[in-house]
C-alpha cells in the first residue's frame, strides 16, 4: 500500500501542490491540519497503520521531518518496519542505493536545512500575530522622521541628519519620495 502524507508548509499552507503531486500516486494521504513539529497526529496514525512492504510518499523531505535528527529517527524506524519512504522532488527511495554526486547530496541537505528555517520562523511569526505581537522592524518616531526631512531641506548634511535623529539615508529617502507622490 501507497500512504502519503501532508502537512502545511510556509509556501503550501492549503496543501494544495502537495495533494496535486499525491493524488494519483497514494492509496491514502493522511493530512496534517498544521504545519508545527508538536502532536503530529496524523503522522503518528501513519506511522502506525503502515505494514511491512508499505510505502510512505512526500513530496519532500521537510513535509516528513523537522530536523535531520527527526529525519533520520524516522527513516530508521520504517528501515527496521520494512517501510520505503519516498521522497518526490528530490527523486529518492530510502530503500535504494544512491548513486548521486556528493554535489547532489550536499543540494538536498542545504535545501532540506533551509526549508527548514523557513517553516520554524513562518511558524514563530504565526504564533506572534496571534499574541497580538507586531512583526517586523519598529517604525521610526514621526517627530523624528519630521526633524530629518525639515534637517535635509534646509541643507543638513546626511551625516549629520543620521547622527541627530537616527535616521539612516535609505529611510530618509524613502520618505521624502513617498511625501513627493
Amino acid at each position: 500500500m501507497i500512504n502519503g502524507y501532508t502537512r502545511p508548509l510556509y509556501n503550501d499552507k492549503n496543501l494544495e501542490n502537495q495533494l496535486k503531486n499525491l493524488a494519483n500516486n497514494c492509496d491514502k494521504i493522511y493530512q496534517e491540519k498544521h504545519g508545527t513539529p508538536k502532536k503530529r497526529t496524523q503522522l503518528e496514525s501513519l506511522l502506525m497503520d503502515v505494514q511491512p512492504g508499505d510505502t510512505i510518499m512526500v513530496e519532500r523531505l521537510i513535509v516528513l521531518a523537522d530536523t535531520s535528527r527527526h529525519l533520520i529517527d524516522l527513516l530508521k524506524v520504517c528501515e527496521k518496519d520494512n517501510v520505503k519512504i519516498h521522497f518526490l522532488n528530490e527523486g529518492i527511495n530510502s530503500d535504494e542505493l544512491l548513486n548521486i554526486t556528493l554535489l547532489n547530496t550536499m543540494e538536498h541537505i542545504i535545501q532540506f536545512q533551509s526549508d527548514m528555517i523557513k517553516q520554524s520562523t513562518t511558524n514563530g511569526m504565526e504564533e506572534a500575530k496571534n499574541q497580538g505581537k507586531t512583526i517586523g522592524r519598529p517604525k521610526k518616531s514621526d517627530d523624528n522622521i519630521k526633524k530629518a526631512m525639515s534637517m535635509y531641506h534646509n541643507g543638513f548634511k546626511l551625516l549629520d541628519i543620521k547622527n541627530e535623529t537616527g535616521i539612516s539615508k535609505s529611510t530618509l529617502y524613502r520618505y521624502l519620495e513617498s511625501t513627493e507622490k
